[in-house]
């Protein structure tokens, strides 16, 4: 019998009321595209004129770029919260209370606090005390504080469910707790929340869009300037969102595909141990 890590697997009647919650929602969903579509005709927005300045390449390497400025400042991040989040959730579990308290105290704290708090903070609170940072960093730094405490939770999550039992092979291996959590635990934690790592970081991209607030060049900012440029702002900001939801449908995918193959993985390396 398999089990997650982070939450219980869903019974038969949960299942039945989130497939029906499922279908509900793509029929709304639907309508308003429906809707919107017939809205968007009647006022000419659905001209060929008005879409062929996205048929060139000048406009899609605009937008290009904004996404690898995107990617870059996601990536930097997600490094950065994961090394940190981890650092936190072996802190949280530490037997010491001087350290476990202040790990728990800013997991519990700061994922109370909006993403967009923390870009104003850096944006226009530390400037006033000389610490005005550079224009990537102002989106980095508060994405990175925020993702942390949601990837110390993951790990947290993870380590809990390997089974103890292994903990207590490599201490009778010789092993220290350290290399014990190091070369053992951590390892097969890791494999157990990759979906959730994934679907984490699905949500950090999607986060960089704050870029916007600090001008930073991302894929949402850049769609701003082009819009101004041209005119075109329903076409541009659609054009956006098709990117946003090709990329981050990709990552949902690859998210559920790894959930998917857990289980076998996990049972294939319980038969060969």
């Amino acid at each position: 019998m398999t089990s997650t890590a982070l939450f219980d697997e869903p019974g038969p009647k949960a299942r039945r009321r989130v497939r029906v919650a499922t279908v509900a929602g793509a029929l709304a969903a639907v309508a308003l595209v429906v809707l919107a579509v017939r809205q968007f005709a009647a006022n000419g927005q659905l001209d060929a004129a008005r879409w062929q300045p996205y048929a060139t390449w000048p406009m899609w390497r605009y937008l290009l770029d904004g996404l690898w400025s995107t990617f870059l400042a996601a990536v930097v991040a997600a490094a950065l919260s994961m090394a940190l989040g981890l650092a936190l959730a072996l802190g949280r579990m530490s037997p010491r209370a001087w350290v476990s308290r202040p790990a728990a105290a800013y997991v519990e704290v700061v994922r109370t606090i909006p993403a967009l708090l923390l870009v104003y903070v850096v944006l226009f609170a530390l400037p006033r005390y000389g610490l005005d940072l550079p224009l990537f960093w102002k989106l980095v730094v508060p994405l990175t504080v925020s993702n942390a405490a949601a990837y110390a939770e993951i790990f947290r999550a993870g380590v809990n469910a390997v089974e103890r039992g292994q903990t207590e092979a490599g201490l009778a291996v010789g092993l220290t707790r350290f290399q014990t959590m190091r070369l053992v635990v951590l390892p097969q934690a890791a494999r157990r929340v990759l979906p959730s790592i994934v679907s984490q970081s699905v949500g950090l991209l999607k986060d960089t869009s704050l870029g916007f607030v600090v001008s930073y060049g991302e894929l949402l900012y850049s769609g701003k300037v082009l819009a101004a440029y041209n005119g075109l702002l329903i076409q541009t900001y659609l054009v956006v969102a098709l990117i946003y939801l090709v990329v981050n449908a990709s990552l949902s995918k690859l998210a559920r595909t790894l959930e998917a193959r857990q289980p076998v993985t996990l049972r294939w390396r319980t038969a060969r141990a």
